[in-house]
């Protein structure tokens, strides 16, 4: 860690303006990037027009909002949203009831909920390449005993990297009920099912897609490339713009 960064880390928590800006910046990034996958599935005839209006209003409403409590509340009504546009995209199974996390009670909260946690895992691996503070966030508040910057991070590359995987796993039928244990209270992925999803994820990270600026780079390196340009950002050599994955 640089003292310098972790410094100018700290002064963008403390000035409100600049921790909303930031704040913004990655619900942002995360919408934008599940507005890209209703986009494809709608494309594809799935019955979507609802959610990605939802998705399309909260974008113009973020720039306008006053304070991170707000913004949260605009992150959730869009993932709300979203979700349960699934119900247009997953067979009957897999559909969307209602968020649960501690514990999961079905198979599709039990695959959000174990791939949400791989890919705090990614992010947190790539923070730890550069100099930033992986205590110091923006949108989640810094909390004891986690790494709440990679929370931050992981809301631009839960649809990219957690979504797509779900998608390909379910649709494709590479995952049924075989791979789950339940009980009265709780759904979660047994040992089979939490290797399957791995492999499917892992080869996710390593797709390989095309920037903006026409370079090749695997979603994993992408991920630390986001790290790195929220740290140009921090220090201020160009502002923070959150990436945007097309399908």
């Amino acid at each position: 860690l640089a003292g310098e960064v972790v410094v100018r880390q700290a002064e963008h928590y403390l000035d409100p303006g600049k921790r909303l800006a930031l704040a913004r910046k990655f619900v942002r990034g995360g919408a934008v990037n599940m507005l890209r996958n209703l986009e494809h599935y709608a494309g594809s005839g799935a019955l979507l027009d609802d959610a990605v209006e939802v998705v399309r209003g909260a974008l113009e409403r973020i720039d306008r909002a006053r304070g991170v409590e707000e913004l949260m509340g605009i992150e959730g009504n869009v993932r709300e949203a979203y979700y349960n546009g699934w119900n247009s995209i997953m067979p009957e199974e897999f559909r969307y009831s209602g968020r649960t996390r501690r514990p999961p009670r079905t198979m599709l909260d039990a695959l959000i909920s174990f791939g949400n946690s791989l890919v705090y895992s990614t992010c947190l691996t790539e923070i730890y390449h550069t100099q930033l503070n992986p205590s110091i966030s923006y949108l989640h508040e810094p909390l004891e005993r986690r790494f709440s910057l990679a929370l931050d991070i992981s809301e631009v590359f839960k649809p990219v990297l957690v979504d797509r995987t779900i998608f390909r796993l379910v649709r494709q039928e590479r995952i049924d009920p075989s791979y789950f244990d339940e009980d009265l209270n709780r759904v979660l992925l047994n040992e089979r099912g939490k290797r399957k999803f791995v492999e499917a994820y892992e080869d996710r990270l390593s797709s390989v897609i095309r920037t903006k600026q026409g370079r090749k780079v695997s979603l994993r390196r992408l991920v630390r490339l986001e790290a790195y340009k929220l740290l140009k950002h921090i220090i201020g050599m160009k502002e923070y713009e959150p990436v945007e994955v097309g399908y």
